[in-house]
């Protein structure tokens, strides 16, 4: 499973990355998440996880220490982030709330049986 910027993203950097990981890995699940920012590109994806709140919290906390050069931005806040997992988590009806939302482009579900075609 590779986790990628969304190829929507209007910041460049973040759409070069995207571009060159659907370049790189053809043939792994790619997941494409939303990073909130002024450029209000978020869309509609198509990929839920549902969260609880100590792992919202935990996200939220690790996503503010490893960005430090973002501190600065006044969008950056474990509350933008929170405000962005509440409203995914209403989207797909999470039991707790909270979601962690991706888009899928070449999602596949193999049988319950195990059976790959």
């Amino acid at each position: 499973m590779i986790f990628t910027h969304y190829r929507g993203d209007r910041h460049q950097d973040h759409r070069l990355i995207s571009e060159l990981t659907w370049n790189t890995f053809r043939d792994q699940l790619i997941l494409e998440y939303e990073v909130p920012k002024y450029d209000g590109d978020l869309g509609a994806p198509n990929c839920y996880v549902p969260l609880d709140d100590p792992t919202c919290r935990k996200k939220t906390r690790h996503l503010c220490d490893a960005f430090g050069s973002q501190q600065e931005r006044r969008w950056f806040t474990e509350e933008t982030f929170r405000g962005l997992m509440r409203l995914r988590g209403v989207e797909c009806g999470a039991p707790d709330g909270l979601a962690e939302a991706f888009y899928a482009h070449k999602l596949v579900l193999h049988a319950a049986s195990g059976e790959r075609r």
